[in-house]
């Protein structure tokens, strides 16, 4: 995705930061360190992307929103770091919502377990010969 994100984003930072973005890469002694600068942000923005989509494949998306709201909850109850009325709403919804959907999910398994016969059957689309 770095690739495609960087010739899409070229262009629209040049004209919106201007002389900003060729003051910051004179700012290093040579134009290579920083270039390397930025693809090593980019290798890490990388294998972030890979780490969140390996929890999400090996969990649920329902667990890693949960996590993150938990974590920005922790990050202000403890670290007293400030949050905005709009994110801790955000934060309340999701740890709501989350709760709601891990309700009604166990109500349903405890449903499917109680009457077998009422289980849905899978008719598969394609019909093979």
């Amino acid at each position: 995705m770095a690739p495609y994100a960087t010739m899409i984003l070229a262009l629209p930072s040049l004209l919106f930061e201007g002389a900003g973005v060729v003051e910051w890469l004179y700012t290093f002694p040579s134009v290579v360190s920083s270039m390397l600068l930025i693809f090593l942000s980019g290798v890490l923005a990388f294998f972030l992307n890979f780490s969140i989509f390996y929890v999400i494949h090996s969990t649920t998306a329902v667990t890693f929103n949960v996590k993150v709201a938990v974590a920005v909850t922790f990050s202000w109850m403890i670290f007293q770091n400030p949050i905005s009325a709009m994110n801790a709403l955000g934060c309340g919804v999701t740890l709501v919502g989350c709760t709601f959907y891990g309700y009604v999910r166990h109500i349903l398994s405890q449903h499917a377990q109680e009457s077998p016969e009422n289980k849905m059957e899978f008719v598969p689309l394609v019909h093979e010969d």
